[in-house]
């Protein structure tokens, strides 16, 4: 195809989004996969335009509108999500507002009733993070709420086995008296019973066993957790605050929690309160990650005793010389470097392969992973294995 030939083609494309789907009888078959799911999240918004006008829509008679909570019409958060992951953000806040002020779409963020009703999920979390600035009073408590009941659930998952994970070793110089089956010390137990030895009945007579005690590890480590906030990544996100929360709590590890789009923002004086630290985020915005690493850098103050964690899908929009470069100088200051493509419960990576590359030949470890996976990994770079 020539270059005349493609440009006709991406002209005919971005005509069919701007008209909807009523052009479509005359205009040839000219969108992408891709393509076709941005026109049908758009068309499911702007088709009520015909609607107001007069045109027939089709469907049975009585069928609710799109601007209401009906699955069969309109899953707002499905929806919103779509938005998200298709379009800029700056294309997002100007179709949310369209549904909001044009078409009457208010009900996540006028009525708390309507929230409080809804079965909390990651995907509802991305609506409600994405309509947030727009919430005021009773809403905004409904909305901090859900935002609550979804981290707790995905806590109330993780917390036992991170921690078990990043905490508690067996302790070979002192013993406990709780009696726990996989602390059991069978060569300090027959060491101690000897004198017990019945020669008749050839036995062992154990009165005093003996179990190791569990210690929880002294790590003098800084945790960083660099996270990438654009609309794709709310999954990570999500999980991202938990984690923080977590590792937050453990005995001498000290988490600085940063999050980035084209900005910088330091959340680390909220890394105890997930909640607060989502309700901060900003999901959208382009992606600026050398900025972000390169603020990290100046939060390193024992290099050796420092972890960073760059969790994003490494699609930079600014020059990844950058990047290359702060990665570069932290992996020789002796910072350990992990790029997370993912970090939620199914690990589903999607991510450019190409900069990952790049940084992998620099230092950085380059994995997807659920939570559980990286509290071991995390606790490998912390005991030197």
């Amino acid at each position: 195809m020539s270059a005349t030939q493609t440009d006709n083609q991406a002209t005919l494309a971005r005509w069919r989004l701007v008209l909807g789907k009523y052009a479509q009888p005359k205009m040839p078959d000219c969108l992408s996969a891709e393509q076709q799911r941005m026109a049908q999240t758009l068309d499911q918004l702007y088709s009520r335009e015909y609607r107001g006008r007069g045109v027939r829509q089709g469907g049975p008679a009585g069928q609710k509108g799109p601007g209401s909570l009906d699955p069969s019409q309109l899953n707002v958060p499905h929806w919103l999500s779509e938005l998200r992951e298709l379009f800029p953000n700056e294309t997002c806040e100007q179709v949310t507002t369209h549904a909001i002020d044009r078409y009457g779409m208010t009900e996540l963020v006028t009525d708390p009733d309507v929230l409080a009703s809804l079965e909390p999920s990651t995907e509802l979390l991305t609506a409600v993070l994405s309509l947030k600035g727009q919430m005021k009073g009773r809403v905004l408590e409904e909305a901090r709420r859900l935002i609550r009941r979804v981290v707790e659930e995905v806590k109330r998952r993780l917390e036992r086995e991170v921690r078990n994970a990043l905490s508690g070793r067996l302790n070979r110089f002192r013993h406990s008296s709780l009696p726990i089956a996989r602390n059991f010390d069978a060569r300090g137990t027959i060491r101690r019973n000897l004198k017990n030895w019945d020669d008749q009945r050839r036995k062992l007579l154990v009165e005093n066993p003996r179990f190791f005690s569990r210690v929880q590890r002294r790590l003098p480590w800084e945790v960083v957790l660099c996270i990438d906030q654009s609309g794709s990544m709310v999954d990570s996100v999500l999980h991202s605050a938990v984690m923080a929360g977590i590792l937050s709590g453990l005995p001498l590890v000290r988490v600085r929690l940063v999050v980035f789009d084209t900005s910088v923002v330091d959340l680390s004086e909220h890394v105890t309160d997930p909640v607060e630290v989502l309700m901060s985020v900003q999901l959208g915005g382009g992606t600026n990650i050398g900025q972000a690493v390169r603020y990290c850098e100046t939060l390193v103050s024992q290099p050796r005793r420092t972890v960073l964690v760059l969790v994003t899908d490494f699609f930079e929009g600014a020059d990844p010389r950058v990047l290359i470069a702060a990665g570069k100088r932290l992996r020789e200051s002796g910072v350990k470097l992990l790029g997370l493509a993912a970090l939620d419960a199914n690990a589903n990576p999607f991510y450019d392969q190409q900069l990952a590359s790049r940084l992998a030949s620099e230092g950085m470890e380059i994995a997807a992973l659920t939570p559980l996976r990286f509290a071991q990994w995390l606790a490998g770079v912390m005991q030197g294995t």
